[in-house]
């Protein structure tokens, strides 16, 4: 059986998620908008796995497409925790090229799906 390459990296992304959380409300003491990258940052897997038993086509793409608003919510978490330094410059590239990573794959099935 083919890999499925969102879905693998939806829930490794997601469980990055929650250690980063983890990191920033014991180490860093911060609580809201660590809640906030926690909320955007698992919903993506989420709706992916929501997406694979969409009734039809047009509900695949369009839970893809809010799949793609919370990939596109949890960069601006991340960026702006690295703006107000609880996240350092090492820990932002790690996670945010994940997101990055994520965003284009989401785009992309969600163009190719509309295509064919």
């Amino acid at each position: 059986m083919r890999e499925n390459v969102i879905k693998t990296k939806s829930f490794a992304f997601a469980v990055r998620i929650v250690n980063v959380y983890k990191f920033l409300i014991s180490e860093k003491k911060e609580f809201v908008m660590s809640k906030q990258l926690l909320k955007s940052g698992t919903a993506v897997g989420a709706l992916y796995r929501e997406a694979e038993q969409a009734e039809s086509k047009l509900d695949f793409i369009h839970k893809m497409g809010i799949a793609q608003k919370e990939c596109n919510e949890t960069i601006y978490w991340l960026e702006l925790l690295h703006a107000t330094e609880y996240l350092d410059e090492i820990q932002f590239n790690s996670i945010n090229s994940d997101a990055i990573e994520l965003m284009k794959l989401i785009t992309s099935i969600i163009k190719s799906s509309k295509t064919n």
